[in-house]
């Protein structure tokens, strides 16, 4: 069986909730609408760091609640649980994009095109929903 908290998960899900609310507002604008918008730019960039560091949250939330060995980075926290069999390979590897992304917005954010942001708003969100259903799926079935 999978330890874990489940209020705490049930904060961290309300938070990526949060964000995503936001990020699908964005989802609406054309990408010319987007790029003339520095406040929306700006939305997009601290939402998905919110949503992308609550995955991140929440899988080191079962690795420390299991014992599972510790991540070296934020990328290694989605091959632990591939590891563990809770996630597959081709999912391990969209997260783990994921999670560079976030290092990207973290660290170099001024050179996060606007296009490819606006494109990942448009295409990748589904991922970020796909990984609550399936660590739901993981909690529940653990």
């Amino acid at each position: 069986m999978l330890l874990y908290n489940e209020e705490k998960v049930a904060k961290i899900f309300s938070e990526i909730n949060a964000a995503l609310k936001l990020l699908e507002d964005l989802k609406a604008l054309s990408l010319e609408q987007f790029k003339k918008d520095a406040h929306k730019i700006a939305s997009a960039k601290y939402n998905f760091i919110v949503a992308i560091e609550g995955m991140i949250d929440l899988c080191n939330h079962v690795i420390t609640k299991n014992n599972f060995r510790e991540p070296n980075d934020y990328a290694d926290t989605f091959r632990i649980m591939k590891e563990q069999a809770l996630f597959d390979e081709s999912f391990t590897a969209v997260l783990m994009q994921m999670a560079r992304f976030r290092n990207r917005l973290v660290h170099i954010y001024w050179e996060v095109d606007v296009i490819e942001l606006h494109n990942i708003i448009q295409n990748k969100l589904r991922d970020i929903y796909e990984f609550q259903s399936r660590f739901k799926d993981i909690i529940k079935r653990k």
